[in-house]
C-alpha cells in the first residue's frame, strides 16, 4: 500500500495560481494512474485531473486550459492551477489507481480562492 501526502494548498485571490504536490511513499507496484480529485462543501468528490503511466491525461471540463497535471517520477505528481476562481475552492485529494482496480487516497489539502 502506498501513502500519499499532499502539500501546496492555501488561500489565494481569484486569478492567482497555486501548485499542489503529492508525494507517494511505500510500494508503488501496480499503480497505473495518479491524479487529483476535489470536494467542495456540500458537494460530492469530483475528478479534477488524472495522468496514466502512458502519459494520457484527463481533465474536468471546468479546469481545462487552467490546470496542468504532471509527474516527475513514479512517486511524485503535481497540479499546477492557474487563473483560479472562487468555485475552485475545495479540499483537493491526491489519488492513485492500481491495475487491480483499487484506489488509494491522500488526506487532502485545502484550497481557498477569494473573490
Amino acid at each position: 500500500q502506498v501513502q500519499l501526502v499532499e502539500s501546496g494548498g492555501g488561500l489565494v485571490q481569484a486569478g492567482g495560481s497555486l501548485r499542489l504536490s503529492c508525494a507517494a511513499s511505500g510500494s508503488i507496484f501496480g499503480i497505473t494512474t495518479m491524479g487529483w480529485y476535489r470536494q467542495a462543501p456540500g458537494k460530492q468528490r469530483e475528478l479534477v485531473a488524472t495522468l496514466t503511466n502512458g502519459g494520457s491525461t484527463n481533465y474536468a471540463d471546468s479546469v481545462k486550459g487552467r490546470f496542468t497535471i504532471s509527474r516527475d517520477n513514479a512517486k511524485n505528481t503535481y497540479l499546477q492551477m492557474n487563473s483560479l476562481k472562487p468555485e475552485d475552492t475545495a479540499v483537493y485529494y491526491c489519488m492513485v489507481a492500481y491495475f487491480w482496480a483499487k484506489t488509494d487516497w491522500g488526506q487532502g489539502t485545502q484550497v481557498t480562492v477569494s473573490s
